[in-house]
């Protein structure tokens, strides 16, 4: 299959050791590009379907689709930067080949949201047969989970009206966001986060390429940030690639603003000894000088919750009530007072733990 000299150009939703596929054979691995302005979600990306390294399952279901030629409508789903987006567009290479852009229609739904993208821009592009031998072009809509539901309602006529024509790829994060009677017309793929050991075969790669000077707990620190997005995980191995020479675990903290887990246990410990005031003035002491918010406390609290030697009924009194200041949080419930509950909450779990 012919690829563009242009390929660096797709979607990185998924990124892998760029390669050239030759007939339908396996990918055969070559340099990775040369431009050091590219940012490396650009730079290393996958191709074909064969440098999309997870969701195999997924890959060989769409791959036998193509083979028997009865590609249906699909619908990807699931967390930011794993593979929906760039899937599709190694999908198009397989399918059409060094001409893939003139055969698909590509919307940021985030974008052009309304019902007038339906009626004018998809409309047109479902309306215009195709010469292509495979019979049918592609349209993608991306973050479809932001349309409008008048837009939604307008999109699933026009999918059911030129299928002949068209094949639709609806992408989201959410699919409780796209209407059922859209998903009932398609083939639904869940994208689930990345496999650990996956990001870091592909930071392997990436540190050796660009000569990254990672140390193992800096490794660390970048796999457990990531969450299985590789996107982010380029991300910020390039930022602190650029900030620091060395790239350890306290320079991949600080160049996320996450707060770091000797900060976190620190607090925690503070909350579990101390008194109310003094440990209420030495947590708002830190969050000033570390620039830390108190959903970034709260984040970092749950795991060191289940370090702490709490008797059952402490412990889920205490992951429920952090549950609940998130919540209220988010609802823009004051800070500090926030802040107050939480220290009380812990000093009420200790006392639970201590009776007999």
């Amino acid at each position: 299959m012919a690829i563009e000299e242009d390929a660096q150009m797709m979607d990185p939703d998924l990124i892998s050791t760029p390669s050239l596929a030759k007939g339908k054979g396996k990918a055969v691995d070559v340099p990775y590009a040369t431009n050091e302005n590219l940012p490396w979600v650009e730079k290393y990306r996958p191709v074909t379907l064969d440098d999309v390294v997870s969701h195999q399952d997924i890959t060989s279901t769409i791959d036998n689709f193509i083979q028997k030629n009865r590609l249906p409508h699909l619908l990807f789903y699931g967390p930011p930067g794993t593979g929906k987006t760039s899937t599709i567009l190694a999908v198009a290479r397989r399918i059409y080949g060094a001409d893939y852009k003139k055969q698909i229609l590509e919307l940021n739904a985030s974008d052009d949201r309304g019902i007038e993208v339906v009626r004018e821009q998809i409309k047109q592009f479902a309306e215009t047969r195709t010469l292509f031998s495979k019979g049918y072009k592609l349209i993608i809509l991306d973050e479809a989970d932001m349309m409008t539901q008048a837009a939604q309602a307008a999109l699933r006529r026009v999918i059911e009206q030129y299928t002949k024509n068209v094949r639709f790829c609806i992408i989201g994060n959410y699919v409780n966001k796209i209407i059922p009677a859209i998903q009932s017309r398609c083939t639904r793929f869940r994208f689930s986060p990345l496999p650990i050991p996956e990001v870091e075969k592909q930071l392997d790669r990436v540190v050796e390429a660009e000569s990254v000077k990672l140390t193992p707990d800096g490794k660390q620190a970048l796999l457990k940030l990531s969450k299985g997005d590789m996107r982010r995980a380029l991300n910020v191995l390039q930022a602190c690639h650029a900030a620091y020479d060395v790239t350890g675990e306290t320079e991949v903290y600080n160049c996320t603003g996450n707060p770091h887990p000797a900060d976190i246990q620190t607090i925690v410990n503070s909350m579990l000894t101390e008194e109310f005031t003094t440990c209420y003035n030495m947590i708002n002491s830190m969050k000033t000088e570390r620039g830390l918010a108190l959903q970034d406390l709260l984040s970092g609290a749950y795991e060191f919750v289940e370090t702490v030697d709490f008797k059952p009924q402490a412990r889920i009194y205490l992951l429920d009530h952090l549950a609940t200041t998130e919540h209220r949080l988010s609802t823009g419930a004051s800070e500090k007072l926030q802040m107050s509950a939480l220290v009380a909450a812990f000093k009420n779990a200790v006392e639970l733990t201590s009776k007999n």
